[in-house]
């Protein structure tokens, strides 16, 4: 597959959760994922154990019903709650602009999530639910950890491809309902994420906006 002539500091810096851009019309093909996720399986993972499952979800009923949990979740509880995007920069009257456009291109992704020809769905085996104390926080960094960079890494491999992706979470919230969509043994494997993949309207994408480093950036001490 031909790569876009991005620059490591262009891909890391232009990796775009993409809603409104993806190309729902255009398929794509199978031996493209399989490049991506040859990039992604040489990422680490805790204790080198490799516990990750990738799923990538294709068939139309499939996608639609995975999607009617999604969008169902985004309407009737993620869009009022704290967590959405119209609710985050509260203080930053600067960022209102951008949430704005952060929560209508979420709403348009909710809307038309079944139409993504793709679904991606990165999971790991294990679950630490029931993990309490101090050893949850060691439980779900070391799980997510183990995860979360090789689903980044495709991302940045799909992006480097002319594919556009967008890390979600809200199907979560019913994780079990979409384990028995797709018949993902619940009690024995967690999902992470749901990513639509598409290729892109365009491929020319820019640094997203950002706050300043000052007050984030620290070293030594806090």
């Amino acid at each position: 597959m031909t790569q876009l002539d991005l620059t490591n500091d262009e891909l890391l810096s232009t990796t775009r959760a993409v809603r409104k851009r993806l190309d729902f019309d255009r398929p794509v093909e199978k031996d493209v994922l399989m490049e991506c996720m040859a990039l992604a399986l040489q990422a680490p993972s805790g204790s080198n154990v490799q516990g990750w499952h990738f799923l990538f979800v294709t068939d139309p009923a499939r996608r639609k019903a995975v999607a009617d949990v999604y969008r169902n979740l985004f309407n009737n509880v993620y869009a009022g709650s704290p967590m959405a995007a119209s609710a985050q920069h509260a203080d930053d009257p600067t960022m209102k602009a951008t949430q704005e456009r952060v929560m209508a291109s979420a709403q348009y992704l909710a809307d038309n999530m079944h139409r993504a020809p793709v679904l991606f769905i990165p999971c790991i085996s294990g679950r630490v639910d029931q993990v309490t104390g101090e050893m949850a926080n060691v439980g779900q960094a070391s799980t997510f950890g183990s995860i979360i960079p090789a689903a980044w890494s495709f991302m940045l491999a799909a992006r480097a491809r002319g594919l556009g992706t967008c890390w979600t979470t809200i199907h979560l919230m019913q994780e079990r309902a979409v384990a028995e969509i797709l018949g993902i043994p619940y009690e024995e494997v967690t999902q992470v994420a749901l990513v639509p993949v598409a290729y892109t309207k365009g491929t020319d994408f820019k640094p997203g906006p950002r706050r300043s480093m000052d007050g984030i950036i620290h070293f030594e001490n806090w």
